[in-house]
């Protein structure tokens, strides 16, 4: 099963405040840790909403606005996306993530079995395209989920819809949107400029690891404040923070199919490694080091 463990931001997260070099090298030991176990297949820091944008679908219309964004620890600082046993078992990964007060909440991802076969569907429809995509990516059949590198030129973006109670149902998604939302993966395929892109189950399916004060406690989903979940996400690599807006921008239509009328996208970039200032007291074989052999470890160049 895959999962999606998002972590949470905070105030100095939100302020740029870059972390310690104790806690990147604890957290690459434990990233370290999850890629011995085979259990790590991607995992991504988000810069702060200071550099992201939101674009919002309602009653027909388009909007954007940039970030900053309020209340921190509704938002995400950063992934994983790993291959667990179980949820149980991805819980038990989510417990050892290094770090103080702060939650993780943990998400199970759509597989194409999750989704009813329509009578309608046609050979070389969404699905088969969707079949074929994700075996170029090296997913067919829960095969390892290689972490996206970047190319030159381009920006990294992580675009994350918004859940809806259409979403938080549990409701798939009509041949109709699927077909249109496979034909704008497509394009973006072609132009190199998709890197990836998932489903999230409702959060009935999910859990939250909150750790206050030492003490660390589970709470199991479904989780009230909608608006402020995740349903789905994109990530893409493109030159500017307006190429990754357009996309967002036709990809809502294609969602309010569903019968939203009123949803949103927000944009986060991705951390890079030249993201992080040199510490003059870095060692060669520091956490900088250690964290790029690990992205080549995941596939990323």
């Amino acid at each position: 099963m895959r999962f999606m463990m998002m972590i949470k931001s905070d105030a100095p997260s939100e302020a740029g405040v870059m972390p310690s070099e104790e806690l990147l090298t604890a957290m690459g030991k434990f990233n370290e840790e999850m890629v011995g176990a085979g259990v790590m297949k991607a995992g991504e820091g988000l810069q702060p909403s200071a550099k992201g944008a939101r674009v919002r679908y309602q009653k027909g219309k388009l909007s954007v606005t940039d970030g900053p964004f309020p209340d921190a620890n509704q938002l995400i600082a950063g992934y994983w996306l790993i291959q667990a046993k179980s949820r149980a078992e991805a819980i038990g990964w989510a417990k050892k993530v290094p770090g103080g007060d702060g939650e993780i909440e943990i998400r199970s991802l759509y597989e194409l079995e999750d989704i009813p076969v329509d009578p309608s569907e046609q050979p070389g429809g969404w699905r088969d395209q969707e079949a074929a995509l994700r075996s170029a990516d090296g997913e067919a059949g829960g095969a390892e989920i290689k972490s996206p590198g970047r190319k030159p030129g381009t920006t990294r973006y992580l675009l994350m819809i918004r859940a809806d109670k259409e979403t938080e149902s549990g409701l798939p998604p009509s041949p109709e949107m699927l077909a249109a939302m496979g034909a704008l993966m497509d394009e973006a395929t072609a132009t190199g400029a998709l890197l990836g892109g998932e489903g999230l189950k409702p959060s009935a399916d999910g859990a939250r690891i909150r750790r206050r004060g030492g003490k660390t406690t589970v709470v199991d989903g479904p989780f009230a404040e909608t608006k402020e979940l995740i349903a789905g996400y994109t990530m893409l690599q493109v030159a500017t923070k307006e190429e990754a807006i357009a996309f967002a921008k036709r990809w809502l239509p294609i969602h309010a199919q569903g019968g939203a009328d009123d949803c949103e996208i927000e944009i986060r970039p991705l951390f890079e490694l030249t993201d992080f200032p040199v510490d003059a007291n870095e060692k060669t074989d520091g956490w900088r080091n250690k964290e790029a052999e690990l992205r080549t470890r995941l596939g990323e160049v």
